[in-house]
């Protein structure tokens, strides 16, 4: 198994470019995915978020409110910190484990960790020293804004404060090791995942090549 990281900002396509390189070959370590699956009704993280905030964040099916969460935490840093402290471990522990039932296998696995850079700007690169690389997803702001409007219905506003509060798109690309522009159409979005599935294997290969020397 040869891990690399795949980050980028709300609106930037990132689950777009993940896809794109699973397509190819690559094995999928998705935070968001593990969230979801972990907020379902019956989970542990589930029912302790509803014993902190109750029905506010109970949709009439049952499910999470995710908004409602949203609108709880964002801005205000003591429930951020609560919804840390019960989401992230438990996310830490099902990446690990998929990551492990991968660890004797000769697979490429990209990690898509959309928080690897903090609003800080600092970096979660040391928590995550495996990784071989890191693809940063890369898109002007005012575009993420028209892509949250248009196709995930956020408010013009809500969608510009969330960007806001996440790492600035300097700060993700100082820590890029392959940077993918997502700025263009599709059409202009698969020749980079052709280069960049080359620089994972390439990088991979090599990795081997030196172990293998050592």
């Amino acid at each position: 198994m040869k891990q690399f990281g795949l980050t980028g900002g709300i609106g930037s396509g990132k689950s777009t470019v993940a896809a794109g390189l699973v397509e190819r070959g690559a094995e999928l370590v998705d935070a968001d995915a593990i969230v979801r699956e972990l907020q379902q009704p019956g989970q542990p993280v589930y029912a302790a978020m509803v014993e902190r905030w109750g029905a506010a964040i109970v949709a009439e099916d049952g499910s999470l409110n995710r908004p409602a969460v949203a609108d709880i935490v964002f801005n205000d840093g003591d429930e951020l910190e609560a919804l840390n402290q019960i989401v992230h471990p438990a996310v830490h522990e099902a990446m690990t484990n998929r990551r492990t039932a991968l660890e004797s296998t000769d697979a490429i696995v990209v990690n898509d960790i959309p928080l690897l850079v903090r609003a800080d700007g600092s970096a979660d690169r040391p928590e995550y020293a495996a990784l071989l690389g890191i693809i940063v997803v890369d898109v002007p702001a005012e575009l993420a804004v028209a892509r949250l409007v248009e196709h995930r219905g956020f408010d013009p506003a809500d969608a510009e404060a969330r960007i806001a509060n996440q790492a600035s798109r300097e700060d993700r690309l100082a820590v890029a090791d392959f940077t993918i522009d997502n700025a263009g159409s599709l059409d202009d979005l698969e020749p980079q995942l052709d280069r960049c599935w080359a620089w994972l294997v390439e990088t991979a290969d090599a990795t081997e090549s030196a172990a293998s020397a050592d």
